[in-house]
């Protein structure tokens, strides 16, 4: 697993041992970014469900202000941190170890990305999406890009967030929201 591009270009990132964590494909991570290459620069991003951290450090690596990585699992934030080291992005990254939707719950800032990707038939992708169109966290224009199986349905959300189509990889989907005006 390494960097695309930007800053940490080619740098090879740590993964999690075991299947509790499941890192996004390079193929559905260059998809994904190709989508939203052009809204990342000078952003603030949340990787809520932040496994390794490769799709924030991705952001950041792209020119990304600001990312925050959340996840409930010591060893990942562990891991999250060494790949911040690794890439030179600490500055400009906050891990938090703790539950996603309690997160949700008690942040104060607003983010113009936001990243799901919770472990797949969980609830967690629903539970978040719910939260989130009841809170203002997502800045105006802004985007939850959520991955899934393809086969999993994703809710629509109301006004004023917009599903966009599906993209699909292989056994993977990627929604994409936006917050209109």
């Amino acid at each position: 697993m390494r960097v695309i591009t930007g800053t940490a270009r080619g740098r090879r990132l740590g993964e999690l041992e075991g299947m509790d964590t499941r890192p996004t494909y390079d193929r559905v991570k260059e998809g994904m970014f190709n989508i939203i290459q052009f809204d990342i620069e000078g952003r603030r991003v949340l990787d809520l469900f932040g496994g390794t951290g490769q799709l924030g450090i991705e952001c950041l690596s792209r020119g990304a202000e600001r990312c925050t990585f959340v996840d409930q699992r010591r060893d990942a934030v562990r891991l999250i941190r060494e790949n911040l080291k690794v890439t030179e992005l600490s500055d400009r990254a906050r891990v938090v170890q703790g539950d996603a939707i309690g997160f949700l719950n008690t942040t104060q800032e607003k983010y113009h990305l936001i990243f799901l990707d919770p472990p797949y038939d969980s609830g967690l992708l629903e539970s978040a999406l719910k939260k989130i169109s009841t809170i203002d966290i997502l800045a105006e224009n802004g985007i939850i890009i959520c991955e899934s199986r393809t086969e999993q349905p994703v809710p629509e959300l109301p006004a004023p967030f917009v599903k966009s189509r599906d993209y699909r990889y292989g056994k993977t989907k990627v929604n994409l929201y936006r917050k209109e005006n």
